[in-house]
């Protein structure tokens, strides 16, 4: 499956590999060399740690630009009155009688613990494009399912700390 990622998403993404790259990479390499002018190589802790912070350092930018090179691009804009991404909604969820606030975002930035609800989640596919006082049918599986009424709809700002999910 594609990652779908904003224009925003691509630039963050790109920011970090040029980080990794440029900052980590290096900090890596000396922290590899210094723990190997150490002595035994076999016995030293600090050798091993280092190199497996450099091959993990390399290994999230590989994941990342194959992440670029297989993304879908999609557009984060949206009508006023329609759920779209970066769009903050509350939902009255009515098997709960509660209402709970999430932010729309893509799937590599999806954190139900932070409010943050992917559009490619049952939730995020069921409210997208959907306008306030509708109510929506979130369907889980075959043989679950539940109501919800989106009670409002905000525009928000993306969060400079909004961080693509490592895996």
């Amino acid at each position: 499956m594609r990652d779908k990622l904003t224009k925003s998403d691509v630039k963050k993404i790109q920011e970090e590999i040029e980080h990794r790259k440029l900052v980590v990479r290096k900090e890596a390499i000396e922290a590899v060399k210094e723990a190997r002018a150490h002595g035994d190589l076999s016995e030293n802790f600090e050798y091993h740690a280092a190199k497996k912070d450099k091959n993990r350092n390399e290994s999230r930018i590989r994941y990342l630009e194959r992440m670029l090179k297989t993304a879908e691009i999609v557009d984060d804009t949206s009508k006023e009155d329609e759920v779209g991404i970066n769009n903050t909604v509350e939902l009255y969820m009515e098997d709960d009688d509660e209402t709970e606030t999430y932010r729309l975002v893509t799937s590599v930035r999806g954190s139900s613990v932070n409010g943050l609800i992917s559009i490619d989640s049952p939730l995020g596919k069921a409210i997208l494009g959907h306008k306030e006082n509708d109510r929506v049918y979130i369907k889980v599986n075959a043989d679950y399912g539940y109501y919800v009424v989106i009670r409002k709809i905000l525009n928000t700002q993306e969060d400079e700390n909004d961080h693509i999910r490592s895996y």
